[in-house]
């Protein structure tokens, strides 16, 4: 998540997944079974009621000063709170006894991330026309009383 663990209200919110070929090797009835999985799609539950996916667009890092642009997999959140973001990674794989050809394995599997938290915050901005130093008892200056 970027910007993360905290991201502002209103504000797009970019996620990606890193998810990478799985290759598994396994014995079964005295036969070496070989298994491929390769992450083909991608569900995004943003943690506020909406999702996206899937979709085979996996996202990726921006760099810090384009955090806030739009992404394939980016969000905005509506409200302030913390979120639990949760990524299902759908995955196609294939399968080989002995050191056969591949075959392939009937459907996908999916399997979710624990979820990550993610707090949406609220900005307020406000102009002063004094320093604190200029006018002590302003707005924003130490052991002044913040507008209601």
């Amino acid at each position: 998540m970027q910007p993360s663990p905290h991201t502002l209200r209103g504000a797009e919110t970019n996620f990606y997944a890193e998810a990478v070929e799985q290759t598994f090797g396994v014995d079964m009835l005295g036969q070496r079974v070989s298994i491929v999985a390769k992450p083909v799609e991608y569900t995004w539950n943003y943690g506020d009621g909406t999702s996206l996916g899937p979709q085979t667009a996996a996202g990726g890092p921006l760099p810090q000063d384009r955090w806030g642009e739009k992404t394939l997999t980016s969000h905005v959140y509506a409200q302030t709170g913390d979120f639990p973001v949760v990524l299902t990674t759908h995955f196609q794989g294939t399968y080989s006894v002995n050191g056969g050809p591949a075959l392939p394995i009937p459907g996908q599997g999916q399997f979710s991330s624990p979820p990550q938290t993610i707090s949406v915050w609220r900005s307020i901005t406000r102009n002063y026309a004094d320093t604190c130093l200029q006018n002590p008892q302003g707005q924003g200056c130490p052991g002044v009383a913040p507008p209601p």
